[in-house]
């Protein structure tokens, strides 16, 4: 296209896809933007359900799918293979501007390559906080980005404590309750066919692995293995991410076998999610899920440990210590809370604020030479 901006989107898991998926969406549709997908990570381990197919479905154009790590890579090889394949691609495409996601370590090789090669670099959802590796590696990439699309003032606030300047952090929500604001989500009985999941009521489980906590991930995930077994209650389970001691929880999870109250899945196409999650009786776990998308449905949340730590909380989520042994009185807490919703993360309307700010000719002018703005 003539003239356009080019735009890569890069994205390495089945949760950033589903956070900057609206963003292409209505990029994709504006002619002034030539969109394409750089799709690694966790999309393209057959593992975590092969999620690059989902991403094919979608519509989009101008695909690009990577493999970055093979079964037991360390996080620092990973690394360094996406930093190779991703500079290889953008020496192909020379592309405008680059679009990265959260905390992950594909997003940090976005970012490097963004930055070591001059071009402007933006990074969606910086100046979030949590208890983990996770968090330094989204303060980094925000500090190699040029410019930033946050949630919320509290996140703008922190990023403008790291250094950043004003007029480069643009407050547009959280993409994804776009999708959850959607009147195009499949219905209930959709998703239960779709996976053929037959509970009346049921709870969701998503455990990760805290890399900072490797030594004790077994004993987390079997106290919370056990516990929910004595629960008798129905759960849809849903694979952690890929990240050292996933082996650990998902051999655990094979004491659920043979029993007919827990399904479980690789992965989840994310509206389908998005859907039984709104109709869930509670999240359990440590993913961001339950401290994000549940309390915008009103769904209750139990958060283990420290993962989340630092992150936004309200009435809908309690927060249950790893060596309290008080799993089971979350769940009664759980069951027993009266749906409150909670608007944390926007309004729903962040990919035409996303669209508005890079429509704009002056967006363009931004350096990518940056200088720390002290407060």
């Amino acid at each position: 296209m003539k003239n356009s901006k080019k735009i890569i989107f890069l994205t390495g898991t089945r949760a950033d896809f589903g956070k900057l998926k609206s963003l292409i969406s209505i990029i994709q549709k504006d002619k002034s933007f030539e969109v394409f997908l750089f799709v690694t990570g966790m999309h393209m381990l057959s593992k975590y359900g092969n999620t690059y197919v989902e991403i094919e479905k979608s519509g989009f154009h101008n695909i690009h799918k990577f493999v970055n790590q093979n079964e037991g890579d360390s996080m620092d090889r990973i690394l360094s293979k996406t930093i190779n394949g991703f500079s290889d691609y953008v020496s192909k495409i020379s592309p405008d501007f680059i679009v990265i996601h959260g905390d992950r370590i594909e997003a940090m090789a976005g970012a490097i390559v963004g930055s070591l090669n001059n071009i402007l670099t933006g990074h969606v959802e910086g100046g979030e906080v949590s208890g983990t590796i996770d968090e330094i590696i989204r303060h980094s990439v925000s500090k190699l980005s040029n410019t930033h699309f946050v949630a919320n003032k509290e996140a703008k606030k922190r990023l403008l404590q790291l250094g950043e300047k004003e007029s480069c952090v643009h407050i547009i929500g959280s993409p994804d309750i776009d999708i959850m604001n959607s009147s195009n989500l499949p219905s209930l009985n959709e998703v239960k066919k779709r996976y053929d999941i037959f509970f009346d009521k049921y709870a969701i489980i998503i455990y990760h692995s805290v890399t900072t906590e490797l030594n004790d991930i077994k004993r987390q995930v079997n106290d919370l293995v056990e516990k929910v077994i004595d629960s008798t209650l129905n759960f849809v389970v849903i694979y952690p991410n890929n990240d050292p001691g996933s082996e650990i929880i998902l051999e655990d999870y094979k004491k659920f076998d043979d029993n007919n109250r827990f399904k479980i899945f690789p992965s989840m196409r994310f509206e389908y999610f998005l859907t039984l999650l709104k109709n869930s009786m509670f999240i359990i776990g440590n993913s961001s899920a339950g401290i994000r998308e549940a309390p915008h449905f009103g769904v209750p949340s139990i958060d283990i440990g420290t993962r989340q730590n630092g992150r936004v909380k309200c009435d809908s989520i309690i927060n249950i210590d790893v060596d309290s042994g008080d799993i089971l009185s979350g769940i009664n807490f759980a069951i027993n809370y009266n749906k409150s919703k909670f608007k944390l993360f926007g309004s729903g309307n962040s990919a035409s604020k996303f669209r508005s700010l890079l429509i704009n000719k002056n967006f363009w002018n931004q350096k990518t030479q940056k200088k720390f703005v002290d407060l």
